[in-house]
């Protein structure tokens, strides 16, 4: 399996782009102009994915200049998008109007610490077997860039799960539970199997149904 994904590790991410870029694009079309919020915020959690996506895809046909400003932007967008789920959270539960500035003050933190950490993270060139160059988070970035690019990554997947159940349970829809369970699961992947050089690919395809889900359970709540 190992030398299986490594073969196709290359080709398969740009079809993962091609995927991520249309289901924004349907989300965007499907915000009517920022009046449906759940559409919105898919297509921008699909665009931070699209982007990540396509950079790891062009990486060995950039020189190393825009290759790193790039993918600097990689992590800016990352640590700019990801809390997101936080909102998309609150608006499937139906929050109250009190509870959802909560909820948007938290994530304005987050975006916040995730921008900055962003541009603290200590990047270094990796480059993988076929055509896989790009630039990752080296030893030396700080703890608290760190700290904060896992709870991004962690911190908002488990209350996802979390709200996927009770939307799941209260309006009879697992979308949304399978949008964080998905991603959970294929980022687990790697790691599980010992492939944790594998992880950014395996995650890609958590990614590709976490940003799925998010819109078919737009579709259904909103339209």
């Amino acid at each position: 399996m190992r030398a299986f994904l490594i073969s196709i590790c290359d080709v398969a991410v740009w079809p993962i782009a091609a995927f991520e870029l249309a289901i924004m694009l349907l989300a965007l079309k499907g915000s009517e102009r920022g009046k449906k919020p759940l559409h919105l915020f898919t297509a921008l959690v699909a665009f931070g994915l699209f982007y990540d996506a396509l950079i790891i895809a062009l990486g060995w046909l950039l020189d190393d200049g825009a290759r790193f400003f790039l993918s600097r932007l990689r992590f800016v967008f990352h640590g700019a998008l990801t809390p997101l789920l936080f909102p998309i959270c609150a608006y499937a539960l139906d929050f109250n109007r009190k509870w959802k500035t909560v909820v948007w003050i938290v994530t304005g933190v987050l975006i916040a610490l995730g921008v900055a950490g962003g541009f603290a993270i200590r990047l270094s060139l990796n480059i993988f077997p076929i055509d896989i160059i790009r630039y990752i988070s080296d030893e030396d970035t700080p703890g608290w860039a760190n700290a904060v690019s896992s709870i991004l990554s962690f911190g908002t997947v488990v209350p996802l799960i979390v709200a996927g159940v009770i939307v799941w349970i209260r309006q009879k829809t697992p979308a949304l539970f399978l949008a964080g369970f998905l991603m959970f699961a294929f980022s687990a992947l790697g790691p599980a199997t010992g492939n944790t050089d594998l992880i950014f690919f395996i995650s890609m395809f958590g990614e590709v149904c976490m940003a799925l889900f998010f819109l078919l359970y737009a579709k259904q709540k909103e339209n």
